[in-house]
């Protein structure tokens, strides 16, 4: 009989491997030596500890799931369990149950790790849903609108997936969000479309009548109404850009057709109108020459009366002049009226005892305060002397003031 700390090979041939459990059979060996009958079985005994260092090392240097690692190390033991091998069986198992801890505590980690992702996943689609919803409620800027939802929903397939109930509850609100920003967007175009239509209608009104009054010669009240029409043009908001554009070009056709041949009348009539220009060009240098600067504003006012019935006898002037001349004109009449409201105030006896009196108010005023400042200086009452000193200042200063305006009035 041949031995070996593991096994032995009995006379009969037969290869037995101890364990804690006893012996076992592990196989019958006829064809040679016995000692080659312990090598054949110890080298299978050797295949096993190489798959087991192969699943330690699998375990220890890669990412391999937790249950895919248990189900290696359950077939192993059960390979190890029934193996015909000469070896320190149960060495190996202990090794296998090593194995299964660290397996385990990886299924541990990796159901923490799982349920992390989850919750970010979560977190991540919940904020995409929500950007949704405000998307839908809130938006009024559709074309951005529509961009930024189609992001979004790149955006949730981009991102990791949370647990199926939680995917399929966020992914229902995505949807409902989509739909509801849909309709929102469908509605305000329809409405849009609506609108559009009721201002196409309100300017076709315009271009009609625009078009109807472009050869009227009724040149005032015409032009005024075509300033009105141009008003009810600009309030009454945009149709689409076709009509839009085919619109404007009736009514400023009609605008133009009406104001050109206004324009042509009025250039023959201000042609006309330039002799007038001229005359009231040499009674404007005669009235300035005469009249300004006013000295005698009474005598003022009775050579203006002349002037200005010269000046409407000379006629209407031509556009390009009438606000140039008559508003120099103008400026001869302001400065006589105003001669004539100073010499008014100058001469008035109410405004001059009111300026007497204020004259004598403020000398008493002045004569108290020299009086009151003495009496500071005196006590030695510096804040006090300072004080006066500035009020006697301010009175002496509106007093001449008050002096001068008087002596005007003189």
């Amino acid at each position: 009989m041949t031995t070996d700390p593991w096994g032995r090979v009995d006379d009969d041939g037969t290869v037995y491997v101890r364990t804690s459990e006893g012996e076992r059979v592990v196989g019958s060996w006829q064809a040679g030596a016995p000692e080659e009958a312990l090598t054949f079985f110890r080298r299978k005994y050797d295949a096993l500890v190489t798959e087991v260092e192969l699943l330690e090392k699998r375990l220890r240097t890669t990412d391999l799931a937790a249950g895919q690692a248990l189900a290696s190390v359950d077939k192993l033991r059960a390979t190890v369990r029934e193996a015909n091998a000469v070896g320190d069986l149960d060495a190996l198992s202990r090794r296998l149950d090593a194995l299964a801890e660290r397996a385990e505590e990886r299924r541990v980690e990796q159901k923490h790790a799982q349920e992390q992702a989850r919750t970010e996943a979560r977190d991540i689609k919940e904020r995409i849903v929500a950007e949704a919803e405000r998307v839908a409620e809130e938006t009024t800027h559709w074309k951005s609108g529509g961009e930024r939802m189609r992001e979004l929903v790149e955006e949730w397939k981009a991102a990791p997936r949370a647990d199926r109930a939680t995917e399929q509850t966020l992914w229902k609100r995505m949807s409902t969000a989509r739909n509801a920003f849909s309709k929102r967007r469908k509605a305000y175009f329809a409405g849009l479309d609506e609108q559009r239509g009721q201002v196409r209608a309100e300017k076709e009104r315009i271009v009609a009548e625009a078009e109807a009054i472009a050869d009227s010669t009724d040149w005032g009240p015409t032009a005024s109404r075509y300033r009105e029409l141009m008003q009810q043009w600009k309030n009454s908001g945009r149709t689409d850009r076709t009509s839009e554009d085919r619109l404007w070009a009736r009514f400023k056709g009609a605008q133009d057709r009406f104001f050109e041949a206004r324009n042509a009348v009025f250039a023959e009539r201000d042609a006309e109108l330039r002799v007038n220009a001229e005359a009231k060009e040499k009674i404007l240098e005669e009235a300035r020459a005469e009249l300004l600067p006013v000295r005698d504003p009474r005598e003022a006012r009775a050579r203006l009366r002349d002037y200005q019935e010269r000046w409407e006898a000379a006629g209407a002037l031509p556009r390009d002049a009438r606000d140039r001349l008559e508003g120099a004109f103008r400026k001869i009449e302001d400065a006589v009226r105003k001669a004539e409201e100073d010499e008014w105030q100058r001469t008035n006896p109410e405004a001059r005892a009111r300026a007497e009196a204020t004259v004598t108010q403020l000398r008493d005023s002045i004569s108290q305060l020299e009086t009151r400042l003495e009496k500071a200086r005196t006590a030695g009452d510096a804040r006090k002397t300072g004080e006066l000193e500035e009020a006697l200042t301010a009175r002496r200063s509106w007093l001449e003031e008050a002096e001068k305006a008087l002596e005007e009035m003189s």
